[in-house]
């Protein structure tokens, strides 16, 4: 029988077969979708394995559902994800939606500073919050750089570039 084990490579892991060292890549689109993309946790815990196997160390635990993460890659039914820190791990696909949720600039220096959520995407519209840097909110549309965004007690528009978990300049409906 084949022995098969994962190594590190420049673009990530690969799967390298014992049988002549020959690699199958490791960032197809198993699923069929865009990679990367931006998804948000399905559930309150979230194991995040070292590598795309169950037999992979669990690196650590997500404790709360909705947060936003970008799949970086795709095997087989395994999903690699970036948080907004920047830390990389594999996560089972089914721990993960395609709700759309971001966080309110939660790597901002001014942390003190509340943000202005407005009535309607422009700056010059009347203001109907302000938020803390690192809310949660659930992304319900992006047009010409603002974002509609809903969460517990608020529901209006802030400037794109304030949020992770969105692209710059993506559209969505």
């Amino acid at each position: 029988m084949m022995a098969n084990s994962w190594v590190r490579t420049g673009a990530g892991f690969a799967l390298a077969l014992a049988s002549g060292g020959a690699m199958a890549a490791e960032t197809g689109t198993t699923s069929g979708l865009q990679v990367p993309r931006f998804v948000s946790l399905k559930s309150d815990k979230v194991n995040v394995r070292a590598g795309p196997t169950k037999d992979h160390d669990v690196a650590w635990v997500y404790n709360r559902a909705a947060l936003p993460v970008e799949v970086t890659a795709e095997f087989e039914n395994w999903r690699r994800i970036r948080d907004w820190e920047g830390a990389e791990g594999w996560v089972y696909h089914s721990l993960l939606s395609g709700k759309r949720t971001a966080l309110v600039s939660p790597q901002s220096k001014g942390k003190d500073e509340l943000l202005p959520l407005h009535n309607k995407p422009e700056a010059a519209s009347a203001v109907s919050a302000k938020l803390q840097h690192g809310v949660l909110a659930t992304v319900k549309r992006c047009k010409d750089g603002w974002c509609r965004l809903v969460g517990e007690g608020f529901d209006g528009w802030i400037e794109q570039p304030r949020l992770w978990g969105v692209y710059p300049n993506e559209k969505l409906d």
